[in-house]
């Protein structure tokens, strides 16, 4: 059974797929970004890693399995054994070997595990459709200069030409400005009659409305207490689990543990894979999760960043 077609399906769904005894790949948002080299713009994408840190069974990818070969649950575990199994020999017969549209894994000289991701894939669903584009620089700022330049070495000179007007133009625009200047009268005597109208009205309003205030105060008897609304707490869809545990009582030891620590912690519910995440807590973007992370993996290398609304 080739499994890798599996893992790939998980990586749409899930930040990190586990490959019980092998390893666990991890999946990190990328933003898009511009090379500019040659003026190229990438999408934002999904950038596939591997760790060896990783190894215990966490139910994900034989269920998967199980679900997708309509077996057990037993034989997607034999299954992913017997697969592992063929991926150590041929490590050590040839040195590497590939993943379709996962990557490449290779065995070091110092007997470790280098993957290299492949890039022919977008794991991101929200990049669907989307590619890799040039565009070819804007050069604007360049042709203003340039036209700046020439007229620095020609300035142009006009020379006012002098013509003789005809007497019949000279009386016809007299007759224009005359006309003009009566309609400009007239227009200034309305809008002055419309500005004081709308003065009265608005100065009757405004009386109305001080009555209305005065007369609702005095008739307040019971002024009613203010209310105070609580505020919706803000959703923090990012969260790094410190661990899975398919026994209540572990994860609820840990969660113990961590909260005399001072984190945050809080313990989840049973998933559909019969575990118990505890978190170490949970973080409004990315980056802050990500910050904690880089700390939190010095005292426990597995604990791993879930993005998922809670």
């Amino acid at each position: 059974m080739k499994i890798e077609r599996y893992i790939s399906e998980l990586l749409y769904r899930h930040q990190c797929v586990t490959v019980p005894g092998f390893g666990a790949f991890l999946s990190e948002i990328q933003s898009a970004y511009l090379y500019e080299a040659n003026h190229s713009f990438f999408p934002p994408k999904k950038v596939i890693s591997f760790t060896t840190h990783l190894k215990n069974n966490d139910g994900l990818l034989a269920n998967h399995i199980a679900e997708a070969e309509k077996t057990s649950y037993e034989n997607a575990i034999q299954a992913i054994e017997s697969e592992i199994a063929i991926w150590k020999s041929i490590l050590q017969v040839n040195g590497n070997f590939t993943l379709k549209n996962i990557g490449e894994i290779a065995l070091t000289a110092e007997n470790n595990l280098l993957f290299t991701p492949a890039d022919n894939l977008n794991y991101l669903p929200e990049a669907f459709g989307l590619t890799t584009f040039v565009s070819p620089k804007i050069l604007r700022e360049e042709l203003k200069k340039e036209v700046q330049e020439l007229e620095e070495k020609a300035p142009i000179q006009f020379t006012p030409e002098r013509r003789k007007t005809p007497a019949y133009l000279k009386y016809a625009a007299i007759f224009v400005l005359a006309l003009t200047a009566t309609g400009s009268v007239g227009l200034k005597l309305y809008n002055d009659q419309i500005e004081h109208e709308t003065l009265l009205v608005e100065t009757a309003v405004q009386k109305e409305v001080q009555q209305s205030i005065q007369e609702a105060t005095f008739l307040i008897q019971n002024p009613i207490c203010s209310v105070s609304l609580p505020v919706a707490a803000e959703e923090m869809p990012y969260h790094i689990v410190a661990g899975a545990f398919r026994n209540e009582g572990n994860a609820n030891i840990v969660l113990q543990n961590l909260t005399k620590q001072g984190y945050p912690a809080r313990r989840l519910e049973q998933n559909k894979h019969g575990l118990f995440p505890v978190l170490y807590g949970s973080y409004l973007t990315y980056a802050e999760a990500k910050a904690a992370q880089t700390e939190i993996v010095k005292s426990n290398p597995e604990a791993w960043i879930l993005i998922k609304e809670l």
